[in-house]
């Protein structure tokens, strides 16, 4: 018995200095613009997209990922720092721009930071690979182009391990030449509109099937390049030394989706695959996108800062999160302020400018074609009941209350039913309680504000139209602050 004891101590010691004496993991994060949660693994029925079901086979799949921030830059900041964008400046889109800055807190680092200084080669690869310069950024404070070692993993030393970002276009093709040039070649037949489901706040007009119908086309063509990703970590050996995390940065570019704080706007993918990952495994509990800074520094044996709001998904002490939040701030020249706490069951919405209407002008929504053919049809008056009162009220209420379980696309507001009191408390005092704990950095300066508009303006001095419609825009959110609204 002695001896069987000593054999299994020997054994376990050995496995423990075998763990010690391996290489450290990669960590990739693949990130996709402008994507939900329409891939056949989350359900979607229209579109195939194998690679992407390949790593939920041989990975666990969150289906409650959300976003805490639903476009690119507010998202990207706190993604990169493992923070809430309202805990560090970074929640008005495309700020810090001009003459006025944004410097992160004492004490935060973007984690490509901690994880150079750990002995990894950081890298952040654009979308072609083909550039000179680092992949897609888009971070809305200042920060050193020193922390990435290059644009792909490639260029690190034999045997060190590398942190990368590989960025995607996804929902973000629909806005070049892809889908004349590239798509038809790539996928073969494109997907028939009519095989398209919208939510029921969209009519199913041709214009808007089309338009969904190409962004699916998107994932399709996400998916090949899902697949060229694994095909090189395969033939270099490194797959399965490897944690990946797939996921998108926000939801749909839409009328409803993106810039808001619906589900369809914040839930996002979020796939993670690699040494010690459940294979085949599906978490239903509540994660927000920032843990993957913490999830990938603990994967990779890195201290998690004390002041990182990120949690460790997978870890031993890892406590679930009851809920979720998220922020839409200011969005280009448009000035926004809305709130949510969302758990299982229920969503919380604040709006802070509720005299104002949902879909306030904004030259780059105005100028898509799903967005003109919906104020069309508003205009013609051949819009649903719901669809006008979802979309097209002239003001908001100033608190939204929605059952996810009995009302997914979230439509009947209950803020103001009495049986659902409590929870409308509940989940208020949570909201006031998040915003005071994690110090919200509330609204935007007028300094800040003209400051960054004067960049957006310089940037579209070759475009006298859209020049025209932003100096407009801005007019009208300076006039409606002057008016209190």
């Amino acid at each position: 018995m002695k001896n069987k004891i000593i054999i299994l101590f020997v054994a376990v010691a050995l496995a423990n200095l075998a763990w010690a004496a391996s290489p450290k993991p990669n960590i990739l994060w693949i990130i996709m613009d402008d994507v939900g949660v329409e891939f056949p693994c989350y359900g979607e029925k229209a579109i195939q997209t194998p690679n992407v079901d390949r790593l939920a086979r041989e990975g666990t799949l969150f289906t409650r990922a959300i976003i805490t921030a639903p476009v690119c830059s507010p998202s990207r900041s706190a993604m990169i720092t493992g923070m809430y964008q309202t805990s560090i400046g970074a929640h008005q889109h495309r700020s810090g721009r001009g003459t006025e800055k944004i410097h992160l807190p004492p004490g935060i680092e973007p984690a490509p930071a901690l994880f150079q200084r750990a002995g990894y080669y950081t890298c952040n690869v654009p979308y072609d690979r083909k550039g000179k310069g680092i992949g897609k950024t888009d971070y809305n404070f200042e920060w050193d182009e020193n922390i990435y070692d290059g644009n792909d993993w490639a260029g690190r030393k034999p045997g060190q391990p590398f942190f990368a970002q590989i960025q995607l276009l996804g929902g973000k093709l629909r806005e070049s030449n892809w889908l004349t040039d590239i798509a038809p070649k790539a996928l073969g037949a494109l997907t028939p509109p009519e095989r398209v489901t919208l939510p029921p706040y969209y009519p199913r007009d041709p214009v808007l099937l089309e338009d969904w119908a190409h962004y699916l086309d998107c994932l399709r063509y996400c998916d090949l390049q899902v697949g060229d990703i694994l095909k090189r970590l395969e033939d270099e050996g490194v797959l399965e030394q490897t944690l990946i995390i797939f996921m998108g940065d926000h939801g749909i570019s839409h009328a409803r989706e993106k810039q808001f704080l619906y589900d369809g706007g914040i839930r996002i993918p979020f796939i993670v695959r690699g040494p010690g990952i459940a294979r085949g495994a599906v978490r239903n509990d509540l994660i927000e996108h920032i843990d993957m800074a913490a999830t990938s520094l603990a994967w990779a044996g890195i201290a998690i800062p004390d002041r990182m709001q990120a949690r460790d998904i997978f870890g031993k002490n890892y406590r679930k999160r009851d809920a979720a939040f998220a922020a839409r701030d200011r969005c280009d020249e448009t000035v926004e302020r809305i709130r949510c706490v969302r758990t299982d069951r229920f969503k919380y919405i604040r709006n802070f400018h509720p005299q104002r209407p949902l879909l306030q002008p904004n030259a780059y929504k105005d100028g898509k074609p799903i967005i003109q053919r919906l104020r069309e049809l508003h205009a013609q008056g051949k819009l649903s009941p719901m669809q006008e009162q979802v979309l097209f009220s002239p003001t908001r209420p100033v608190e939204e209350l929605y059952d996810l379980q009995a009302d997914p696309f979230e439509t009947k507001n209950l803020a103001a039913d009495s049986k659902h009191r409590r929870t409308l408390e509940m989940l208020r005092a949570r909201m006031d309680r998040w915003m005071r704990e994690t110090g919200d950095h509330g609204p935007e300066s007028e300094r800040m504000y003209d400051s960054d508009m004067a960049v957006y303006l310089q940037a579209m001095r070759k475009r006298p139209e859209r020049h025209r419609i932003i100096e407009e825009n801005i007019r009208q959110m300076k006039q409606w602050a002057k008016e209190g609204k």
